[in-house]
C-alpha cells in the first residue's frame, strides 16, 4: 500500500491531507483511501451514510426510539474506532467535541460514534476543497 501511494501523485496528495489530521496515521489513512475512495466527491450526509455512521431513526407512530448507526461499509467503523478513542482520551483535534457531547449528557459510545462521523465529514470536506493533481 505504501508503494502504491508513493507511486501516484494524486494518492500521495490525498494521503498527505489525511495524515494532517491529528488522529489519522499512515495505516488508517491507507485503509480509508482504499475502502472509501469516494471521499471528497460527496456531500457530508452521503459520506456519513456510505461510511455507515449516519444516524437512522427507530420511530414508529408516536414512539421515538434511539437513533442507530448502520448500513454503509462497516469496515470504516472499525477503522475509525481507535482514532475516535484517541479523541476521547483528550488528545487530537476532536477532543473538545467529544468532551462537549459528554458534558451534554450523551453516552460515551454515542459520543464516540459522533466523533467517528465528524472525522469522516471533516475529511470529506478537506479532500473536496483541496486541489488534487491528476496522475
Amino acid at each position: 500500500m505504501r508503494e502504491l501511494i508513493a507511486g501516484s501523485s494524486a494518492l500521495k496528495h490525498r494521503a498527505a491531507i489525511c495524515t494532517a489530521m491529528d488522529s489519522l496515521g499512515p495505516i488508517v489513512t491507507a485503509k480509508l483511501l482504499a475502502i472509501l475512495p469516494e471521499l471528497g466527491t460527496m456531500t457530508r450526509r452521503k459520506a456519513a451514510a456510505l461510511a455507515g455512521l449516519a444516524p437512522h431513526p427507530n420511530d414508529s407512530g408516536q414512539k421515538q426510539g434511539y437513533r442507530k448507526i448502520r448500513g454503509g461499509r462497516p469496515e470504516i467503523r472499525s477503522i475509525l474506532y481507535m482514532p475516535a478513542l484517541h479523541a476521547a482520551a483528550g488528545r487530537g483535534e476532536f477532543a473538545t467535541f467529544y468532551k462537549r457531547l459528554i458534558t451534554n449528557g450523551k453516552k460515551p459510545m454515542v459520543a464516540i460514534a459522533a466523533v467517528m462521523r465528524k472525522i469522516v465529514v471533516t475529511l470529506n470536506a478537506r479532500l473536496r476543497d483541496a486541489t488534487i493533481p491528476q496522475s
